[in-house]
């Protein structure tokens, strides 16, 4: 049992500290859940997996409650207005990925949760990454939320599609796809944070309601011990990421991921990860 939670704690660690980063959590959750082996019951493992992703994703929910939540006295009738109507395009953005994790999560759960497959979108989105910094400065169209039309949103939400492959990174595909079209990088990255919470929350409860009671007790006690600690580790995360964008590019993500990536590759092709 100690043994367990101590592996909960590791895991929960790598999902706070890379949930909000452009590296992709669920790889890098893939990857080191191969050294630990928290079980070997993989219907838990997977479901382990994405529920505490809701618990950093919740993070955001706190650390941005003053910018998400309508109905505070303190905000005046204009601002209320500005963040209801910020809520409808985050909901609208997140429908394409409703309707594609409907038709495809038991797919994506059996094909494609592999080093392979992490391996090889680590590598892709990281030239990705690297290539959107270093062409020409894009012009920068929206700078607020409100100024993002719903269309736009909705482009967005396609690109958070990409994500549902393993490797990928939600962050990474949404903040690619938000300067690419148009949003400057701090707007895009706190529009990829709001669109995580209802994203995250509808893959929680599919997957909730796909378990039923196909686990037991003390796996749902582990789940939600790293619920938990993956909301305190990312909580502390957040302003340190928010912090860094406004001064730096993400470059240094891109090449992290290619190196991370093509290391992946060869403990894949040599047996050391399967």
């Amino acid at each position: 049992m100690i043994l367990d939670i101590v592996k909960v704690v590791l895991l929960s660690l790598v999902e706070g500290l890379t949930e909000f980063i452009p590296v992709s959590s669920t790889g890098h959750m893939i990857i080191v859940e191969q050294f630990l082996r928290l079980s070997e019951n993989k219907q838990f493992v997977n479901a382990f997996e994405i529920i505490i992703q809701l618990g950093a994703i919740l993070s955001v929910v706190v650390y941005y409650w003053h910018k998400i939540w309508p109905f505070s006295p303190k905000l005046s009738p204009r601002k209320r207005k500005e963040i209801i109507i910020m809520w409808i395009k985050i909901i609208v953005a997140v429908l394409p990925a409703v309707v594609l994790g409907l038709l495809f999560d038991d797919v994506i759960d059996e094909h494609l949760f592999n080093p392979m497959t992490v391996s090889v979108m680590l590598v892709v989105y990281g030239i990705l990454l690297i290539w959107l910094e270093s062409g020409k400065k894009r012009k920068e169209k929206y700078k607020t939320i409100s100024e993002l039309p719903i269309l736009t949103a909705v482009e967005i939400g396609i690109f958070q599609c990409l994500a549902m492959v393993p490797g990928t990174s939600r962050s990474a595909a949404t903040i690619i796809g938000g300067v690419l079209l148009g949003l400057n990088r701090v707007l895009a990255t706190e529009f990829s944070f709001f669109l995580a919470i209802p994203t995250m929350l509808g893959a929680t409860l599919l997957k909730v309601v796909k378990m039923g009671s196909g686990l037991s007790g003390y796996e749902w006690f582990l789940i939600a011990l790293g619920f938990v600690l993956s909301f305190i580790f990312a909580y502390g995360v957040i302003k340190v990421f928010m912090n860094y964008i406004k001064k730096h590019d993400f470059k240094i993500f891109g090449y992290y991921r290619i190196i991370v990536g093509i290391l992946i590759l060869i403990l894949f092709l040599t047996g050391v990860v399967k």
